[in-house]
């Protein structure tokens, strides 16, 4: 082909150029503010053949060379999908690149597809979902870290030379100390101005993000699987399909991108995502394993008496040999509890149906307790290393879903329990551990390492055979919290239980972080009594995500049971401003001790103020509003109202401020925006 060949992928702001030069090999030059003029790099760089710094694909051919040289063959575009396609000069290898892009949003999703048409197997060392280069500059990485209780804690630092790596090796519930994204910008990320780029992995499994920056400052991303312990071994005549990796670019900050970014999730990701959500109680916290249909029953009275809409009954339903009393027995005996429950779950739903209000049931459909009797029946059914003790975690191992029939026992579990039962209509999905003893006893000796990506795709499958066989079925996503809040896992569900942390405090920054990348219609959050925290500021820091409860009512005093009563009734004022709104991060926690955000839509705005510890009387400035129009200001969600009704013009609100009153430690403020006529 010509060295003058260019293949351009657009959306609204930005481009992603390719070049094809004269041996045919793919080339980038351009993407966001990163224009190569000379020594195009190359787009997809292969190891074996000439590459020495990190490759994006490494196989070994089925006759041992691990050498790979990929040459352009044409492409397509249509529809904003455009494939290139590429084939090894010496072997019947072809390997696809895939780019959908989403105009308005300027975000583009990227990943492979390769084919084997050699005559015997080969192995996929490492493949990456993309893999991109940019121009020297001053870049800066912000990601999400944490553990459980203690999730998405954002942390910048400037990249420098040699390879920073961002990655996970748990096979499942993967991001339990790292989550799929990250954000690169030039200069310290700033909210209002300034390139951002965001990736996000979409993927539930094991990944792997290195940025090596050479000799030349160039700066090199290289995101996809992570190939520890996943080399994948594919027959002849076999193809794979990598997870997608999802990029979102700005050249007007932070803010912008998560922008950008929620438009995308809500309208390509998550299900329903303008549909806005149902206000939840939960029976966790109000009485764990121990409850009876009585309890339950009353539970759900005293939710429709404060105007909730959604039931959840949570671990501790079912069991017979060994009934779930707690979390060391029991996990895989999808059988009800008859003791705590007679009359089955029927007898739930049709109380549930009595009080108006939908009803909700918890499953953790891949683990086993070897105190079971499935795991009696069929122990080959775990994941398990040969002569090794089991190494358990919460008392439980995972089901081998790769094996077909494990995989279908996985899905019945769902199914069966939902056509004997069609008054459930929410799920709560949870995965409470994720591998260390990655074996499996399905798979053959020589497999060993396709388990970790063929038991998320067998997990894939069934999330997509329930949302189509049930497709009125909510489901929450949850892994202890949000180890599963990536956009492969949120393709199949309607939210995610963001962490099992519900302190309000620490919930102002972990919401802080997922805001980054899932918008509040995504994000389960909760009132509960962790920290002991006044009721009306735990209320007004759940009511900005998906607002719910977690609490035994039945133990509110009058006064709380008013708190709650006013927030339920406060919260479907401003339901859809909050779900479907555009988010503006006003006020980080991480730089003060007051912490602010608000969302608009249409006609109106909501803002939230928190103060984590003491704070002054200060303005405090606006953003998203019409610059030209008038608001009426007001304050919600509280019995002694201390800001009192005002009207300002938008440019006045966003140039000058807002007046926020003098706040005490765990105090909070919702305030009402209207345009005002």
């Amino acid at each position: 082909m010509s060295s003058e060949t260019t293949l351009g992928i657009q959306t609204e702001r930005t481009k992603l150029v390719f070049k094809v030069d004269e041996e045919g090999h793919l080339l980038l030059q351009s993407f966001g503010s990163t224009v190569f003029d000379e020594k195009l790099p190359l787009a997809y760089p292969q190891a074996g053949d000439g590459w020495i710094f990190e490759p994006a694909l490494s196989i070994t051919h089925s006759d041992g060379n691990t050498s790979t040289n990929l040459k352009v063959q044409g492409w397509t575009s249509k529809d904003n999908l455009t494939r290139i396609d590429l084939k090894d000069d010496q072997y019947d290898l072809s390997v696809r690149l895939n780019f959908r892009t989403f105009p308005k949003s300027d975000v583009f999703e990227c990943w492979l597809t390769v084919r084997n048409d050699e005559n015997g197997s080969i192995v996929l060392e490492s493949i990456a979902s993309s893999f991109l280069t940019l121009a020297p500059g001053d870049w800066h990485l912000s990601q999400m870290h944490g553990n459980w209780a203690d999730e998405a804690n954002l942390c910048q630092e400037k990249l420098s030379y040699g390879t920073k790596v961002l990655d996970s090796k748990l096979g499942s519930r993967a991001q339990q100390f790292q989550l799929p994204w990250f954000m690169l910008s030039q200069g310290q990320a700033n909210e209002d101005s300034g390139e951002v780029i965001g990736g996000s992995f979409a993927w539930s499994g094991s990944f792997r993000f290195a940025f090596e920056m050479l000799h030349d400052a160039r700066l090199s991303v290289i995101a996809g699987v992570n190939p520890f312990g996943s080399r994948y071994h594919l027959s002849s005549g076999e193809t794979f399909d990598t997870p997608k990796m999802v990029w979102a670019w700005s050249d007007a900050g932070t803010g912008d991108l998560t922008r950008k970014l929620h438009t995308y999730v809500r309208e390509n990701i998550i299900r329903d995502g303008k549909s806005p959500r149902a206000i939840l109680l939960n029976n966790w916290e109000a009485t764990y394993f121990t409850f009876d249909e009585q309890k339950i029953t009353s539970l759900l009275a005293d939710a429709k008496a404060l105007g909730m809409e959604l039931f959840l009954l949570d671990d501790g339903w079912f069991g017979s040999k060994f009934p779930r009393d707690n979390d060391g027995q029991g996990l895989g005996d999808w059988m009800v509890d008859e003791k705590k429950l007679p009359n089955g779950i029927k007898a739930l739903t049709d109380a549930a149906k009595k009080e108006n209000i939908r009803f909700g049931l918890w499953f953790e459909p891949e683990m086993v307790n070897p105190k079971s009797e499935l795991y009696e029946k069929h122990p080959d059914w775990l994941i398990q290393q040969p002569g090794r003790p089991f190494d358990l975690q919460r008392n439980q191992m995972v089901l081998d879903l790769t094996n077909p029939v494990v995989r279908d026992f996985s899905y019945n579990v769902l199914h069966k329990t939902l056509e004997a039962n069609p008054g459930i209509t929410y799920i709560k999905w949870d995965c409470n551990r994720y591998f260390t003893q990655p074996g499996s006893p399905y798979l053959s000796k020589s497999r060993q390492s396709n388990l970790q990506i063929d038991y998320v795709n067998a997990l894939y499958s069934i999330m997509r055979q329930l949302q189509d066989e049930h497709p009125n079925v909510e489901l929450m996503m949850c892994s202890g919290g949000g180890a599963r809040s990536d956009y492969g896992a949120m393709r199949f569900a309607h939210e995610v239980w963001a962490s099992d942390m519900t302190d309000p405090v620490r919930r102002i920054f972990i919401q802080w972080g997922y805001s980054f990348f899932l918008p509040a219609i995504a994000t389960a959050c909760h009132v509960t009594r962790w920290g002991e925290r006044p009721l009306k500021f735990c209320f007004d820091v759940a009511m900005s995500g998906r607002l719910g409860m977690d609490v035994d009512l039945s133990k509110l005093d009058e006064k709380e049971i008013g708190i709650a009563r006013n927030a339920i009734e406060t919260y479907k004022q401003i339901r859809i401003v909050v779900q479907l709104g555009e988010l503006y991060r006003l006020q980080s926690p991480y730089e003060s001790t007051r912490s602010a955000l608000m969302y608009t839509y249409g006609t109106k705005a909501v803002l939230f103020v928190y103060s984590i510890d003491k704070s002054d009387n200060s303005m405090l400035k606006l953003k998203g509003l019409d610059a030209k129009k008038s608001y009426l200001i007001r304050e919600l969600n509280s019995s002694e109202v201390v800001a009192q009704p005002v009207k300002s013009s938008g440019e006045k609100l966003m140039q000058e401020g807002f007046a926020i009153p003098a706040m005490e430690a765990h105090s909070s403020y919702i305030f009402e925006l209207t345009v005002s006529r």
